[in-house]
């Protein structure tokens, strides 16, 4: 398993199993890929196709089926010139009961993903990655539904990257629309709980020794209209950069381990933020460490983060914290395991004067705390014993019971998308709910794969006593990749 593990109820199959190769081209002893901010890779399969490796695909006894040729087709003699293609179905169903916690009939979406990959590899040191993704929603009580949710046609990422190799070390660029997963998952992430992923325009430049690394990025999202390509493009209001260093802790620390270290300063501008009923210019800026891995049967994934700067005319004082560990029992590494996560994002100000210390993620994945997302690292302490198992061969259920408060009780409740509920922050009651929750990820086949979520979010004072209510969600989806 790898450290991914430890935030299973916020991840889906892909990101429960350990990982393989994440780069095609890399130097022998280059900096563990597990840790490298690419992304975790399953099987051979990764969330971000571009970070697969199929050239063992080149061997035809490796090649089990005629979709394994589709993995590696070279296009020269010396075979180092060669495409990978990629493909993705997925089909899902959720059903939300009181949706936006008001009474109301129940709300079901029927989502279909379509996503289409191709990875040109030229030699060693030159790619160029393209993937379109069709994302259709139909059901009953739908709203107006997002262009993450429902999309005809979208260029879901397109870039160009250069690579070499340098004392020893690997250095590289990427320029172009892309994922961003270098950093902890609760503040940046692909989303994959959408439909349409998030991604970012920009370029992103980083250098991996044996057991350091560095890397440095500046981003404006992607923006996605609703009219096939045309309007798809990067948001003017808002800008991400920032730079990453990393190191491999030595293995004979704690009496053997497999861990990493991150420290990370970002800046995000945004001249549309919201807080309060207000809008207007903000730049936040992020100072943190990461530590994740595993000390034995320990595995841990730790984040802190201080932000400040500025909201229209109030200072920025906030901070994050995520602990989240678990124990393996016994010596099988698919043993059941015990854990518990502790989490604080500060609250306060956003419907005052004084300092803003409403904690903000960039865009992290909010379904680690709400499966239905109405819940945010904002203005939030949560406590969250788990335990997780596998039931049988290739599957791992978890369960989990998630204690929710807010930090600030002058302030309001926050949802995933940043919003507050409307008239939280007029009544007092510290208790936002008790969240219980179940997953199942299955890996069927190496291709196929079936997820089924449950929750229950029993809504506490801090909601019910501004008319809100409880909530069941009950989700379940088909994935078919190659």
């Amino acid at each position: 398993m790898s450290f991914a593990t430890a935030r299973l109820g916020a991840a889906t199959l892909s990101l429960a199993l350990a990982g393989l190769p994440a780069l095609a081209h890399s130097a022998d002893g280059a900096y563990p890929k597990a840790f490298n901010g690419d992304g975790a890779v399953t099987g051979g399969y990764s969330l971000s196709r571009w970070a697969e490796d199929w050239t063992s695909m080149a061997d035809a006894d490796k090649r089990d089926d005629p979709l394994d040729r589709l993995k590696y087709l070279p296009l020269n003699d010396a075979g180092d010139v060669y495409i990978t293609l990629s493909g993705e179905l997925r089909l899902r169903v959720n059903e939300t009961t009181n949706p936006n916690l008001r009474d109301a009939e129940a709300q079901r979406q029927d989502i279909t993903r379509i996503v289409g990959g191709a990875d040109l590899h030229v030699g060693e040191h030159l790619r160029f990655y393209g993937e379109v993704a069709h994302g259709g929603l139909g059901g009953r009580n739908l709203g107006v539904p997002s262009t993450s949710l429902r999309n005809d046609l979208v260029i879901q990422q397109s870039f160009a990257e250069g690579m070499v190799n340098i004392g020893g070390m690997d250095v590289g660029v990427r320029y172009g629309r892309q994922e961003f997963v270098d950093g902890p998952n609760i503040l940046v992430s692909q989303r994959d709980n959408n439909t349409i992923r998030y991604t970012l325009n920009g370029w992103r430049f980083y250098a991996r020794g044996k057991t350091l690394r560095f890397g440095a990025f500046d981003f404006r999202p992607t923006s996605y209209g609703e009219d096939k390509f045309a309007d798809d493009i990067s948001d003017p209001a808002r800008r991400f950069s920032g730079a990453t260093v990393g190191v491999v802790l030595p293995k004979t620390w704690l009496g053997g381990n497999t861990l990493a270290f991150d420290t990370f300063f970002w800046r995000r501008r945004n001249q549309v933020g919201a807080w309060g009923g207000r809008i207007g210019p903000s730049e936040r800026y992020y100072l943190g460490g990461w530590l994740r891995g595993d000390v034995g049967p320990l595995q841990i994934d730790w984040s802190v983060n201080r932000q400040w700067g500025y909201y229209i005319n109030q200072d920025i004082s906030a901070w994050q914290g995520f602990l989240a560990q678990s124990y393996r029992l016994g010596a099988s590494k698919t043993g059941p395991r015990v854990g518990l996560h502790v989490d604080y994002a500060s609250g306060g100000g956003g419907y005052g004067d004084g300092k803003l210390r409403n904690a903000y993620a960039p865009f992290g994945n909010n379904i680690y705390f709400s499966y239905q997302l109405y819940l945010t690292p904002s203005n939030l302490v949560a406590v969250t014993p788990n335990f997780s198992f596998a039931p049988f061969k290739n599957a791992r259920l978890l369960a989990e019971y998630e204690f929710v408060w807010r930090d600030n009780v002058n302030d309001a409740v926050y949802r995933a998308n940043g919003q507050p509920f409307a008239g939280t922050q007029n009544f007092h009651a510290r208790k936002v709910a008790d969240v219980a929750r179940m997953q199942l990820a299955w890996a069927v086949t190496p291709r196929l794969s079936f997820t089924g979520r449950f929750e229950h979010l029993a809504a506490g004072p801090a909601l019910t006593d501004a008319a809100y209510r409880s909530s069941d969600f009950l989700s379940g989806w088909i994935s078919f990749r190659f």
